[in-house]
């Protein structure tokens, strides 16, 4: 091929100095053809097919092999032919006698000519994007899988990101409300994928069935919904980039903290930070830009939703109630009643009727057990027996004046001891644990033995006056007089005769 420089030497003779074709393909060396050429074009146009490739060995298999190409795309992406696969079948099977490399050219423009192209967006204000996103993090000192929830607001890049133990409905419901109250407004419109959270199915015409807890989150803010079509992640890219960009700005390296409150107040002055960007193609920064979707915004923003799911039930004869495959103790007078269960992303509240019945920390183990030992204490209080084999009590780290109490009580009061040591635990129903353990402690210095000394040392803790125990008024408390001794009494034990 000719180089540019010789090309500007050929015009240059020809047009300036007046050379004829001919002459100028003397003087460089050149056919004459060439030199028209030369004239046409300034610079060299490089090799032109003026008809298609003849592919004589390929013609009559180029239809098996379309057909294999659009086969796979409704195939799983790591189980679709590579081209040494569709070379090797028609060979075996369709009597192809061609080589491989004709094989892989036409494969590879076939998948050039399917990729899709798309359309530059314009963004207006007041619309925002959801999706999440997952991480490797170290919370607690233990190495797990983080779920964020990333939202966008693609006219101004404003973003809010807040991570959570799991991808739950409560954890997406959760993420909108803490966005609205981070943004201080709600979008007129929120584009999702079709996440099970929001949609329960998609209907033949493409129309989608909401879930009944998006329905609720929806109505209670009014905002629009719309949704991308199924497997294609484009239809909502900028919270893609968006998730893409949390990840490797905010979560890397790996994010160590003590709990996801903390990690979350991380990634709030990591979305603050950013507000003072200012992105290519734009004069403003996030911040600035993020006034005009505000301005869009709907106001005023209303009363937080209550971001739980809500799962009816009933309680078993053990006093529990299961919730994600975990099972959550509630006081034992409510067993084999219908109960509401509320599931938050930190806490799990327990409801009889209108009345919170229990309260835990939420449980993102599998199959755990989740107990309150005062569940279970009045029925203790009947079946003592159990007292030393009761699950819901091991592992009860207990003051050791509570030791040193029941053991007080068994040695002078047998069974019945035991009985009155889970009475003095049922004081902690109604007391914080340091207030009884305090009279505990108090009622051993005194002698004061027993579950209403300790009820009224508490009391008087409590109410911040000086104790007055009577023990005539403590039946179960040993009794002791102490009189002066007879010498006529001492004699008559000697004699063994009974005055």
């Amino acid at each position: 091929m000719k180089g540019v420089e010789l090309y500007g030497r050929v015009r240059h003779a020809v047009q300036i100095e007046g050379l004829s074709h001919r002459e100028a393909a003397r003087r460089f060396g050149v056919d004459p053809r060439t030199v028209a050429k030369m004239m046409v074009f300034s610079v060299p146009p490089g090799y032109r097919r003026s008809k298609p490739v003849l592919r004589p060995k390929l013609e009559r298999f180029i239809g098996v092999i379309e057909r294999m190409l659009d086969e796979d795309t409704r195939r799983p992406s790591k189980q679709r032919h590579t081209s040494k696969r569709i070379f090797e079948r028609l060979r075996d099977e369709h009597g192809f006698a061609g080589g491989i490399t004709i094989v892989k050219d036409y494969v590879a423009g076939w998948h050039q000519r399917s990729r899709e192209m798309f359309v530059p967006l314009a963004h207006p204000p007041g619309h925002a994007q959801v999706d999440f996103g997952e991480a490797l993090g170290i919370i607690g000192g233990v190495e797990r899988k983080i779920h964020f929830l990333c939202m966008d607001l693609p006219h101004s890049d404003a973003c809010f990101v807040v991570a959570y133990p799991a991808e739950t409905t409560e954890a997406f419901c959760d993420g909108h409300v803490q966005a609205f109250a981070f943004f201080g407004g709600v979008p007129q419109s929120i584009l999702y994928d079709n996440t099970r959270i929001a949609v329960a199915r998609i209907l033949g015409d493409g129309k989608r069935v909401r879930t009944r807890v998006f329905t609720e989150l929806q109505s209670h803010y009014l905002f629009e919904d719309r949704f991308g079509r199924p497997g294609k992640g484009n239809d909502k890219g900028k919270v893609e980039g968006l998730v893409g960009y949390a990840r490797r700005n905010f979560l890397v390296p790996i994010p160590v903290f003590e709990s996801f409150e903390a990690l979350n107040a991380y990634l709030l002055e990591c979305c603050l930070a950013r507000m003072a960007e200012r992105l290519r193609g734009h004069s403003a920064t996030i911040g600035e830009r993020l006034e005009h979707d505000l301005a869009a915004f709907q106001t005023p923003l209303p009363a937080p939703y209550d971001a739980c799911e809500k799962v009816p039930t009933r309680v078993s004869s053990l006093s529990l109630v299961r919730y994600r495959l975990n099972d959550y103790s509630v006081p034992t007078s409510y067993g084999h009643r219908d109960v509401l269960v509320r599931g938050y992303v930190h806490e799990v509240v327990i409801a009889c009727g209108a009345e919170v019945i229990a309260r835990h920390r939420r449980s993102y183990e599998r199959e755990d057990f989740v107990f309150e030992p005062r569940h279970y204490l009045a029925l203790l209080e009947h079946k003592t027996n159990a007292l030393d084999q009761a699950a819901p009590l091991l592992g009860w780290q207990l003051p050791e004046e509570f030791t040193t109490l029941r053991r007080l009580l068994e040695a002078r009061m047998g069974k019945h001891g035991k009985r009155e040591f889970v009475q003095v635990l049922r004081l902690m129903e109604s007391f914080r644990v340091d207030e009884v353990a305090a009279a505990v402690r108090d009622a051993i210095a005194r002698g004061a033995i027993g579950v209403d000394a300790v009820k009224h040392l508490v009391l008087c803790r409590i109410e911040r006056r000086p104790p007055r125990l009577d023990l005539t008024i403590y039946p179960y408390l040993p009794q002791a007089r102490v009189a002066t001794t007879a010498a006529g009494s001492y004699m008559a034990l000697l004699s063994g005769v009974t005055s």
